[in-house]
C-alpha cells in the first residue's frame, strides 16, 4: 500500500450558517511598496494636520464664546454702573438747586410773586384788582415789588397784599375773581422731586447706550 502523503488542513476555510462555504477574509498585508509607505505616512499626516486644526478651530471658537461672555457681562454691569450715575447726578443737582433756591427765597422772597405778576400779565390784564395774600412779615416788601412790576408790564387795576399766618415764606396766593395763582416754595420742591425721581424709575436701565452705534 502506497504511503499517499495528507496534506495540512488550512484553517483559511470558512463555514456559512447554512453548512456552505464562504471567501475566506484577506489577509493583511505584510509587505508594502515605497510608494505605499510613502502615501500612507502623506495621509496620516494629512489626517494629523486636520485634527490639529479641528482643535484649534474648537479651541477658538470656545474662546471667543467666553469672550463674548465676559463683554456682555462688563456692558450689564456698566449700564448698571452708569444709570446709577445718572441718578445720583440727579439727586445731587436737585439738592443743589434747592440750596441754591433756598438762599435765593431767603434773600429775595417777594421775587415768586413779581414773576408770576408778570406771566399772568394777560390774564389780568383787564381786572380791577388783583388781592394777594403772604405771610405777615412779607406784606410791605411785596406790596411794593408788586407795584414796581405792575407799572413795568402797564397793569392799571389795583393792587392789594394783605397778611396769611398760614402762609410760609416766599409763599402767596393771587385771587382775581374771574381766576386764582398760588405758590408754596415747599410743594414746588416735593413735586420735583417726585418727578425727577419717577423719571429715574422709567428710564431703569433702558436709557441712552454707553458707546454710541458705530457708523457704517
Amino acid at each position: 500500500m502506497t504511503d499517499i502523503p495528507h496534506k495540512r488542513f488550512g484553517f483559511d476555510t470558512v463555514f456559512d450558517s447554512q453548512g456552505g462555504m464562504r471567501e475566506p477574509p484577506p489577509r493583511p498585508k505584510r509587505a508594502f511598496t515605497p510608494e505605499e509607505v510613502e502615501a500612507a505616512r502623506a495621509e496620516g499626516h494629512a489626517q494629523g494636520e486636520r485634527s490639529a486644526i479641528a482643535r484649534a478651530e474648537q479651541h477658538a471658537a470656545n474662546a471667543l464664546a467666553d469672550i463674548a461672555r465676559a463683554v456682555q457681562e462688563a456692558f450689564s454691569t456698566l449700564t448698571a454702573v452708569a444709570h446709577e450715575h445718572r441718578s445720583g447726578s440727579a439727586i445731587l443737582a436737585l439738592a443743589a438747586g434747592r440750596k441754591i433756591a433756598d438762599a435765593a427765597l431767603e434773600r429775595f422772597p417777594e421775587a415768586p410773586a413779581s414773576a408770576a405778576l408778570v406771566a399772568l400779565a394777560r390774564e389780568v390784564e383787564a381786572q380791577p384788582r388783583i388781592t394777594v395774600r403772604v405771610s405777615q412779615d412779607l406784606v410791605e416788601r411785596t406790596q411794593a415789588a408788586l407795584e414796581e412790576t405792575a407799572h413795568a408790564i402797564g397793569f392799571p387795576g389795583q393792587i392789594v397784599v394783605r397778611a396769611d399766618p398760614h402762609m410760609p415764606p416766599a409763599a402767596f396766593t393771587f385771587d382775581w375773581g374771574e381766576g386764582r395763582a398760588s405758590f408754596d416754595p415747599d410743594e414746588a420742591t416735593r413735586r420735583v422731586s417726585e418727578a425727577l425721581e419717577a423719571a429715574i424709575a422709567a428710564e431703569g436701565l433702558h436709557a441712552e447706550p454707553l458707546l454710541p452705534a458705530s457708523e457704517s
